[in-house]
């Protein structure tokens, strides 16, 4: 099956670009966004994503605001065409590769509408291979880049109107990933013998000189299978000056987190990060929560609104919460991204601190599928 891309040359198999090369049916290819204000004000992100070989498309916006989260999803049919990025009121447009995209949300019966334009303030940053195995089933085979920036437009939540939005005060990051993870129904097949474990932290940091990169996989004992850290050079503000693609800093040669988990919880009360280069100290980040943006707003672990899932021809839903009366060991909110003031020696800056931490983690003190946090619990 042709499409506009096979005009260009950018193919890496004999099959047109409509064909993945895998026939696994978790392939997807996706986009992630957040934005955020530094004093917490406003949060917002999103997400969309492709399964080709399960023919759907899904979108979600999802605003944080005054302690209230309120949610869009959309879902569909996915188009013949890869470059056809939008799902009912949602879409993302490349404006500019790795410098500048543009994500709407028309009128539509939630409330929420946006027309936003991300600029870019850093490289983007490709972290490594994710790969993980459940014995011989490959569960995991994804690449994802990282990329720092700021948002111009402007967005309406809850009756308000947020107009003159501008890259130096609404600060961001944005992915892309695509390969294979677990998306969509449930397969069949026996089912696994092991017990269900994910620890995950990813961090990427604004500050005034430069940005910063962490994140973790780790199993239940505490050992890393995934890791990356980063200083990256960055513009003082997004979209105003020039970037080096190949300007993606020193990786780091080794890196290592302490979270101090909140009682009762699976998410951080206050967290250090440590990026340690092959030669001199390691940079230090302290980290302080200020927020918490619930990743079910845009689909992670949601029983309804999951990625992939086959919805009909086209869906759309609304939710709202208001996010004190969530309980924090519930299933579908134990992903979440933190909103956290840091500080790396004399330089103060702004971020966030994504944990998603099912089953075990021993230096966590975790021991079972979802055991809360103790005043002793540390990793």
């Amino acid at each position: 099956m042709l499409t506009r891309f096979d005009d260009y040359p950018l193919h890496q198999t004999p099959e047109p670009v409509a064909h993945p090369a895998t026939g696994d049916r978790n392939f997807y290819d996706r986009y992630f966004f957040n934005g955020y204000t530094r004093d917490g004000s406003l949060y917002f992100a999103a997400a969309l994503g492709l399964y080709p070989n399960r023919s759907v498309i899904d979108a979600s916006f999802s605003v944080v605001r005054g302690g209230v989260q309120v949610s869009l999803h959309a879902s569909g049919r996915a188009p013949r065409e890869r470059g056809e990025t939008r799902v009912g009121p949602i879409s993302v447009e490349v404006e500019e590769p790795m410098r500048r995209l543009r994500l709407r949300v028309a009128p539509n019966e939630s409330g929420l509408e946006a027309d936003l334009v991300f600029f870019a303030r850093t490289a983007a940053v490709e972290e490594p291979r994710f790969v993980a195995r459940d014995g011989g089933r490959v569960l995991m085979d994804s690449t994802r880049f990282t990329q720092w920036g700021g948002w111009s437009g402007s967005l309406a939540a809850e009756g308000e109107q947020l107009a003159g939005l501008r890259p130096a005060e609404v600060l961001g990051s944005r992915d892309r990933s695509w390969g294979v993870r677990r998306v969509g129904e449930a397969e069949g097949g026996a089912p696994s013998r092991q017990l269900p474990q994910f620890f995950w932290l990813w961090a990427p940091f604004h500050f005034d000189r430069f940005c910063t990169h962490f994140d973790v996989n780790e199993d239940a004992d505490g050992r890393a299978w995934h890791w990356n850290g980063n200083r990256i050079p960055a513009l003082a503000v997004a979209g105003e000056g020039a970037i080096d693609d190949e300007a993606v800093g020193e990786r780091m040669a080794a890196v290592s987190h302490r979270i101090d988990w909140e009682p009762g919880t699976r998410r951080a009360r206050r967290a250090e990060v440590a990026l340690s280069p092959l030669r001199g100290e390691p940079l230090r980040i302290a980290l302080e929560p200020i927020l918490t943006f619930q990743m079910l707003g845009i689909g992670y672990l949601h029983p309804e609104w999951g990625h992939g899932l086959w919805k009909g021809e086209a869906a759309l839903g609304t939710e709202r919460w208001k996010l004190a009366d969530l309980l924090p060991l519930d299933p579908r909110h134990i992903h979440v991204q933190q909103l956290c003031r840091a500080r790396c020696g004399p330089d103060e800056g702004i971020g966030i601190l994504e944990q998603l931490v099912l089953g075990p983690h021993h230096p966590s003190g975790f021991r079972s599928l979802l055991d809360g946090a103790t005043e002793q619990g540390r990793s």
